[in-house]
């Protein structure tokens, strides 16, 4: 099954189209300051957990398993995708206002290939507002997640709730389909999940993230282990359920200590060592827009 076959002219033009947005709002949106979502280079080791929590929708998963964007595909590039994917966090929660229009047009363009054709057994397209909605609820709710686990939960306010919006803004998520309150977007959390499926396609391609089967055999034999441990620690209850996943005593063990040892570690690392590698890939992203190479 592939998706449907876009040509790169038309797919400049679907680009162009998605900024549906009025101006004005656009820069409104795009302006919005960003300092309740403290970005802990820790949250990495979350990556693998909110992917799945994303691809867990039918339609994002299908989008993703049968992209023909190669360049945006994990088991063949896994640098690139990874980076790309670190880089949009980067500019969401620390970029300025022009670096993520700038963002935001080059993932448009990697977008417009990913759209269903009659052959696919869900429909998705991927400038859906309604499924970037879900993606960052995902990402958003990674990021509580991880504020919990290594001790910070103090960060997870309203005000930190109504500023996790530009997860979905940076992209054509309008604002108002962000839930109104936290409260609100937890009652949207809950319908959403209780609503999942994931069926054995999608669940093959979705263990083959956590095995780290994209990667080398000798670093997959040595990471393997830490790599589901990490993931399964961070998946939720409910997706880990879906996943038919669990850990065994022994990564119980590994993975709660690994957090006590975090939460010590964490509140007396400079701010440069707790950002990292977010800072790192902004800066990267600044010097590829100034030598003029591609941002994804």
């Amino acid at each position: 099954m592939t998706a449907e076959i876009v040509s790169d002219g038309r797919a400049n033009a679907l680009a162009r189209d998605a900024e549906t947005m009025p101006r004005s709002r656009r820069e409104e949106l795009d302006a919005v300051e960003v300092s309740n979502l403290p970005m802990l280079g820790l949250a990495l080791l979350a990556g693998p957990a909110n992917v799945i929590m994303q691809l867990s929708l039918p339609a994002v998963g299908y989008g993703v398993y049968e992209s023909t964007v190669e360049s945006g595909n994990l088991f063949k590039h896994p640098v690139k995708r990874t980076r790309t994917t670190l880089t949009y966090l980067a500019v969401a929660a620390m970029g300025s206002p022009d670096i993520r229009k700038a963002y935001r047009h080059a993932v448009n363009k990697s977008h417009a290939y990913v759209r269903s054709n009659a052959d696919s057994p869900v429909k998705y397209n991927a400038f859906d507002p309604a499924l970037q909605l879900w993606v960052a609820a995902c990402l958003y709710r990674g990021w509580e997640d991880v504020q919990r686990i290594f001790g910070d939960p103090a960060s997870i306010t309203e005000e930190a709730y109504q500023q996790g919006a530009v997860m979905g803004t940076t992209l054509q998520m309008p604002r108002e389909m962000w839930p109104a309150t936290r409260a609100d977007f937890e009652e949207y959390w809950q319908q959403q999940v209780a609503g999942l499926e994931i069926d054995d396609t999608i669940r093959g391609y979705l263990l083959g993230i956590m095995e780290m089967r994209f990667s080398l055999g000798p670093v997959r034999m040595l990471t393997r282990w830490f790599s589901e441990t990490m993931t399964i620690g961070f998946l939720p209850p409910e997706f880990r359920e879906k996943m038919r996943v669990d850990h065994t005593p022994a990564q119980r063990r590994f993975f709660r200590a690994h957090a006590a040892v975090a939460r010590r570690l964490i509140p007396v690392l400079p701010k440069p060592l707790r950002e990292f590698p977010f800072n790192l890939l902004l800066a990267d992203l600044e010097w590829r827009r100034r030598t003029d190479r591609p941002l994804v």
